[in-house]
């Protein structure tokens, strides 16, 4: 394994990780947590989009979204990447692997924890459809507020994916742009991490 120490010291990446989000969590101002998401569409098109990654787990990255919107139908391929970039830090993560959806205790624990608002606006937003105006939206959000009260469930069409990694790359900044790139990639979930340094 190649040697490392500093910032990207450490034998599990989801630690390092977990390590950076905790150290943006104090200088990012704002979502230090957010990440710009990578798709493919059935055409093979690019889309990117930034979502906000809610958890680390020790083995997988989980956000949440509408099942119905655009970026979930282009998750059903199975596969998608992400980065994390951290202006304060200068530095970030990029990650690639397996998609699979999270929609049981876990996904409705978090929905409960949202404020009442967004999992009001949860149920009232059909998310990458057409909309005629705010208006609307927001005359969506009422009907939706009087019908299921201060307490609505997670709806079934809301929920996580947890996106399993086979390659994570830990960047970091580095003067006269010699950054340090430290990638870790494995062939499949449960074999071991082979980890090497990359040019800048």
């Amino acid at each position: 394994m190649t040697e490392r120490d500093g910032i990207f010291a450490g034998d599990d990446p989801f630690e390092i990780a977990g390590r950076w989000l905790a150290e943006a969590n104090d200088s990012e101002p704002n979502d230090p947590n957010a990440i710009a998401l990578a798709t493919v569409d059935p055409d093979g098109l690019p889309n990117v989009r930034m979502v906000l990654l809610k958890e680390i787990e020790p083995a997988a990255f989980v956000f949440y979204t509408n099942y119905e919107s655009a970026k979930a139908t282009e998750l059903e391929s199975g596969k998608a990447a992400f980065v994390m970039h951290w202006k304060s830090l200068r530095r970030q993560i990029r990650v690639r692997g397996t998609i699979t959806r999270e929609s049981g205790p876990q996904a409705d624990e978090y929905y409960a924890s949202r404020s009442l608002k967004s999992r009001l606006g949860a149920w009232a937003s059909k998310q990458s459809r057409p909309l005629s105006s705010r208006t609307a939206l927001m005359a969506e959000v009422a009907k939706v507020t009087a019908k299921l009260g201060p307490n609505p469930p997670r709806p079934p069409f809301w929920g996580g994916y947890r996106l399993v990694p086979s390659e994570i790359e830990f960047w970091a900044d580095g003067a006269f742009r010699l950054h340090d790139r430290f990638q870790w990639r494995r062939d499949q979930v449960g074999s071991a991490w082979e980890v090497q340094r990359l040019n800048p």
